[in-house]
């Protein structure tokens, strides 16, 4: 079966439209995953800031 050029102008265009649509959703993953690990690392230092300014007071005081 021989396709017109008719059909495979419309074949190729709607495999650009399936290739963009994929990139468009690989490059959302990528970015909402880098995103989410910036907020983590983030979140994370700011944790550990918080608990080397409270460790001191934590420990007990030398009663020597």
């Amino acid at each position: 079966m021989r396709l017109t050029d008719e059909e495979l102008t419309a074949r190729k265009r709607r495999n650009l439209w399936i290739a963009l649509g994929l990139v468009a959703f690989i490059v959302l993953v990528f970015l909402t995953t880098f995103l989410r690990l910036k907020q983590n690392i983030e979140a994370r230092k700011a944790l550990e800031t918080t608990a080397v300014a409270e460790a001191p007071a934590a420990l007990p005081m030398d009663r020597s």
